[in-house]
């Protein structure tokens, strides 16, 4: 029987951890399949989606900078890809349509969102950075969890006024201006690409913010950036974004293989491992 090939595409891809994820679940549940990372150019995706209509591969993640460059090959958005014009999970349905999804949203509810008292949600103030190809499912996953005082800020601000369109109760701030506004949130989600494993960092690290302040970064790669670093020593809860990687993989591998895999200490174990290496 051929092995079921299964792949990512996005750039850059050399920090993923998509193929030791997808691989141990692989081996854990005996399935026939290799998971590889695929490296294309935005002119090679109409190209590659057709590999999934021939079959030569069954299905495929999308990271950044390609999780809406997809969507005009796809014949059907469902789910939480809908509300978020993102799509990271590609897959041909039973009626044999190739289908776009959104796992991130789960990632992000699933990975954080549940560990967060929510009480209160509806006063707490939220501060979103980034308004790329996560930043709707950031977005979109704190509207679920009735989180929906957010603010949002971007280094340009086409792609926030793109966002305010498609989420109309956002409050816009000024990327050189949100320093001054720190003390009012709650909850600071990162969703750019700053602290980031080989690119830029922030210009300068968070001061006077709450001491009850929730953040959240959406990077795993390296395992503490260096704002949660410079927040742990201030005491702040801080989350990186391996939480929200392996669970949004965990709802990928469901889709493809109706089967929950088990986050296990085995698989955490492995994938810290390979941050640090």
């Amino acid at each position: 029987m051929n092995k079921k090939i299964y792949s990512i595409i996005g750039s850059p891809l050399s920090h993923s951890l998509s193929p030791t994820l997808h691989n141990y679940w692989f081996k854990k549940y005996d399935i026939n399949a290799e998971y590889k990372i695929l490296k294309i150019s935005e002119n090679e995706i109409k190209q590659t989606l057709k590999k999934i209509k021939n079959k030569e591969i069954v299905g495929i993640n999308i990271t950044l900078p390609y999780k809406q460059k997809v969507i005009p090959f796809l014949q059907e958005l469902i789910n939480d890809s809908k509300h978020t014009n993102s799509v990271n999970t590609v897959y041909l349905d039973k009626d044999e349509k190739l289908i776009g999804d959104n796992t991130d949203v789960f990632g992000l509810q699933a990975g954080y969102l549940k560990e967060i008292n929510l009480k209160d949600a509806k006063s707490k103030k939220v501060l979103v950075l980034g308004a790329g190809g996560v930043a709707p499912s950031v977005i979109l996953a704190l509207n679920k969890s009735n989180l929906n005082n957010i603010s949002l800020t971007n280094r340009t601000i086409e792609k926030s006024l793109f966002l305010k369109k498609r989420f109309p109760g956002l409050t816009l701030l000024k990327w050189e201006d949100y320093h001054k506004s720190l003390k009012e949130f709650d909850i600071i989600i990162n969703a750019t690409s700053l602290g980031l494993k080989g690119g830029e960092n922030f210009n300068q690290l968070f001061e006077n913010c709450k001491n009850s302040l929730v953040y959240i970064d959406t990077i795993y790669n390296p395992y503490e950036t260096k704002m949660i670093k410079h927040l742990k020593n201030k005491n702040i809860k801080t989350y990186n974004g391996l939480d929200m990687f392996i669970y949004q993989g965990q709802k990928s591998f469901y889709l493809w293989h109706k089967i929950n895999p088990e986050i296990d200490d085995e698989l955490v174990n492995l994938l810290i491992s390979k941050i640090r290496q």
